[in-house]
């Protein structure tokens, strides 16, 4: 779960190409969902007002600062059952999108991240085992 949100926030930040799986796609959504919580919370209950200013700064920050990779992770994630990154702004379809399992195999996106049919050559070859 750590290396997903890493991963998010570090080297893929501003990468739409590619795809993503399911559980990299929900563990950052999940990650984003707790931390803006907590601060939301605490910014709510704090009592004191020099503080409850400096957290909501602090909260605006953090929320400007994983827009980039939220919007890139859900563009991979429509990626990876073969869409375009534009379903994302489809309202309920793009939640529908984000539960389906990836695509089997490699699409025009990339190859499958499970790495589940990615080897046209070698699937091929076992099938044909035993034909004549």
């Amino acid at each position: 779960m750590i290396n997903y949100v890493k991963d998010c926030i570090t080297t893929k930040y501003a990468d739409f190409n590619g795809r993503a799986r399911r559980s990299e796609f929900w563990y950052f959504s999940l990650f984003i969902t707790l931390v803006s919580w907590i601060l939301q919370y605490v910014v709510t209950y704090s009592d004191l007002n020099s503080n409850q200013v400096l957290l909501v700064y602090i909260n605006l920050f953090f929320v400007l600062a994983v827009i980039i990779p939220r919007i890139a992770v859900s563009v991979r994630r429509m990626h990876d059952v073969g869409k375009s990154g534009w379903y994302i702004l489809v309202p309920f379809y793009n939640i529908y999108l984000a539960c389906t399992d990836s695509q089997f195999g490699e699409n025009e996106y990339g190859p499958n991240p499970k790495g589940i049919g990615n080897n046209k050559g070698t699937d091929d070859l076992i099938n044909s085992i035993g034909k004549q």
